[in-house]
């Protein structure tokens, strides 16, 4: 990101919520599903306002839903709502065809990350400002993981066998928001227009689309605060932490 020295850098958020819930269980779009009460997608926009970082922000949410764009359209601010698309990239690429064409920086957060604590963005911001030009929140795994593969059909006592454990330390379990210097990141996603459809649907951040292009991706700390809530359990949890009242601290 370079902007102008003259001026602080002018940042855009996208905030994706086309996720169908499905695995929550209420029969409506995730962002729509209510936690602690309020609709998911409000928590997010609040977690983005409460950073004060967003010149503009655009909300790529299911094509058709009404709900979200009224929430929205009554949110203070400049929030845009659009209609997402088939795949995530497709939605963020919506999205970003609505932000002003002047942002230094666009930053794109999931709306499942509703608790996400302001310093998250403020990291990932003030590393775009030092001179990354793709950045994303991480924080370490804790759990031991394995390669695994298909057990063949004869054998199949199990499902799966191990075919290897990597190294945990240098794993990250990757968060939103990520960070990218506008111009890079409108050019990732015109170039996944010509991925076919499986390699369209494989992609599950935007971070990958700029590492197709060759561009060296940095990482900040993340916060376990900014679960991403998908199944009945993180609900659960994320509800907790608003009853605590931690969700705008660090841990």
């Amino acid at each position: 990101m370079s902007p102008s020295s003259s001026r602080p850098p002018r940042i855009g958020v996208v905030v994706v919520a086309g996720g169908s819930g499905q695995r929550l269980g209420y029969g409506m779009p995730k962002a729509q599903v209510p936690v602690a009460g309020e609709p998911m997608l409000l928590h997010a926009l609040r977690a983005v306002r409460a950073a004060d970082i967003a010149a503009a922000v655009a909300v790529a949410v299911p094509a058709g839903d009404t709900v979200m764009r009224s929430i929205c359209a009554g949110f203070p601010g400049n929030v845009r709502a659009v209609d997402g698309g088939a795949t995530r990239s497709d939605s963020v690429r919506a999205a970003l065809q609505v932000l002003p064409a002047d942002l230094d920086a666009v930053l794109v957060h999931d709306a499942a990350r509703a608790l996400t604590p302001p310093e998250v963005f403020h990291r990932v911001a003030a590393a775009l400002a030092a001179g990354a030009a793709a950045v994303i929140p991480a924080v370490p795994v804790v759990d031991t993981v394995k390669d695994t593969a298909p057990v063949p059909a004869p054998k199949a006592a199990a499902a799966r066998v191990v075919t290897g454990t990597p190294d945990r330390s240098r794993l990250r379990a990757v968060q939103t928001p990520q960070g990218f210097d506008a111009a890079l990141l409108r050019r990732a996603h015109e170039a996944a227009l010509s991925f076919d459809a499986d390699t369209a649907a494989a992609v599950t951040d935007d971070a990958m689309l700029v590492e197709s292009l060759g561009t060296e991706v940095y990482v900040v700390e993340g916060s376990q605060l900014s679960l991403k809530i998908t199944t009945p359990l993180d609900l659960v949890l994320a509800e907790a932490i608003l009853a605590g009242g931690h969700h705008r601290q660090e841990n």
